[in-house]
């Protein structure tokens, strides 16, 4: 591995070994951040900018759309992930402290808002295949059905919207 040449490795017995994800779990946690920061279906939910903050807004996202809405779960993956390349792009390039989380439910969309203060646009950029990032808003452009940026007085918000089908 690059920059470790030269450092054993630990082997057998006393290796560490990665937690197992586990719905219920998750679920948990999912209920927490929900009760400690609030629900973005209320009120916007501020967040601190930085990268541990992505987690919190999947959970969010995820209690949101799986317990509250009630969507499935393939649909719910892709609203996270969603969530996690807009955060990641509020956290990494607007210098902010803090960043807002919404969402928002009306017949036949979900839209999710991330709000910061900074009034630089986000840019979709051509992607390669060997690019190792860059990817958000293509990501965002290809999963979505529509998303773009509305600007504020101070800052901007940064959205997407999904179809859904209201049962």
């Amino acid at each position: 591995m690059a920059g470790l040449e030269g450092t054993e490795q630990p082997r057998g017995a006393g290796r560490a070994t990665a937690a197992r994800w586990s719905p219920a779990v998750e679920d948990e946690r999912a209920l927490k951040s929900l009760e400690l920061f609030g629900n973005p279906t209320d009120t916007e939910v501020p967040l601190p900018s930085r990268p541990e903050s992505a987690a919190t807004a999947r959970r969010l996202a995820q209690v949101v759309i799986l317990r509250q809405w009630g969507f499935p779960p393939r649909f719910a993956e892709d609203v996270v992930l969603l969530v996690s390349e807009l955060v990641g792009n509020a956290v990494r390039h607007t210098g902010a402290r803090v960043f807002g989380l919404r969402m928002r439910r009306r017949p036949g969309w979900v839209r999710v808002e991330v709000r910061d203060p900074s009034r630089g646009l986000p840019c979709l950029m051509p992607v390669q295949e060997t690019d190792v990032s860059g990817r958000g808003l293509f990501l965002v452009d290809k999963l979505s059905d529509r998303w773009g940026v509305d600007l504020l007085p101070r800052g901007k918000t940064t959205w997407f919207e999904m179809r859904v089908v209201d049962r």
